[in-house]
């Protein structure tokens, strides 16, 4: 029976994820020409080359790309076995790093990753906050564990990438309290020329507000494009234009900025996606997070 040699699986791993033998060499601690020997050896029992030269880089090859995903799950495993044994209870605490998409509105995220925070020091929770290709380069590199966006991600150069919805959410426009009651009156239809603060044009909440509006004939006055959805709470609060909350958290985003509704654009929603390399969610924290997604934010 042909068996694999995991350590050449190893060796290949590593210089695919560093992108060159001399980075893998320096992080294996191994002479370049002991590496690249173990690399042919695989090479040799797998039937065909996994690398070829671009230049100063290295690139897959089609065999490359079907390997590496294999490679990624072999070894994340392995990683998340000596995690789970390192955190048995009365040992230190569950670690789950997340990567959360800057268009996430941050009482969504707050009550979202809270319950995994109660009682304090059951679970370790590092959260990254960043646009959504910086976080997925990120959790290629296996620097991140999960990734929370707004919307589930296209195709990953030699990566196979796994999503499910969390939840959905209607959309509640708001602005603050004066523009609130103003555009209020003749709702939809006095939005057309209203200053409206939207937000980052990747945004799946973005694409849907601009087909609501242009199935209802409104043309709104855009004043401001925000990636953050911070920055937009600051400016809509201010009182620069009206903008768009899930309903989920209306009241908290009520209380917390003073604000006030101006209308419910019907139709309009809001996604959130959990994103992993692997098929299967295994981290139990990253599972207690779907749960409390599924029956209680979004339920």
């Amino acid at each position: 029976m042909d068996r694999l040699n995991y350590d050449h699986l190893l060796y290949f791993w590593v210089v695919a994820r560093e992108g060159s033998v001399a980075k893998a060499a320096e992080r294996l601690r191994l002479a370049q020409p002991t590496l690249s020997g173990q690399i042919r050896k695989l090479e040799t029992s797998l039937g065909g080359p996994l690398f070829e030269r671009l230049g100063r880089r290295l690139q897959l090859t089609e065999l490359g790309t079907v390997v590496l995903p294999f490679a990624d799950e072999i070894f994340t495993l392995g990683q998340e076995l000596l995690d789970t044994v390192r955190s048995r209870p009365g040992d230190r605490p569950q670690r789950l790093t997340i990567g959360l998409a800057d268009v996430v509105t941050k009482s969504v995220a707050h009550r979202l990753i809270l319950p995994l925070m109660t009682p304090p020091g059951r679970i370790h929770v590092f959260v990254r906050e960043d646009s959504p290709e910086n976080l997925l380069l990120a959790l290629v590199a296996h620097d991140l564990d999960i990734l929370i966006l707004d919307s589930p991600p296209g195709p990953h150069e030699g990566m196979r990438l796994f999503s499910r919805l969390l939840g959905e959410s209607d959309v509640i426009l708001m602005a603050a309290p004066d523009l609130a009651r103003r555009y209020r009156r003749r709702f939809p239809q006095s939005l057309d020329g209203a200053p409206f603060i939207m937000p980052g044009r990747s945004t799946g909440l973005r694409r849907a507000l601009e087909q609501w509006f242009d199935r209802h004939g409104i043309q709104p006055r855009v004043v401001g494009t925000f990636d953050d959805s911070a920055l937009v709470m600051v400016f809509g609060r201010s009182g620069s234009g009206i903008f768009a909350v899930p309903s989920v958290v209306e009241h908290d985003v009520r209380l917390q900025h003073g604000v006030a509704r101006v209308g419910k654009p019907e139709g309009v929603q809001e996604q959130l996606y959990i994103v992993s390399v692997q098929r299967r969610f295994r981290n139990p924290a990253a599972i207690a997070l779907m749960t409390h997604a599924r029956d209680d934010l979004f339920g």
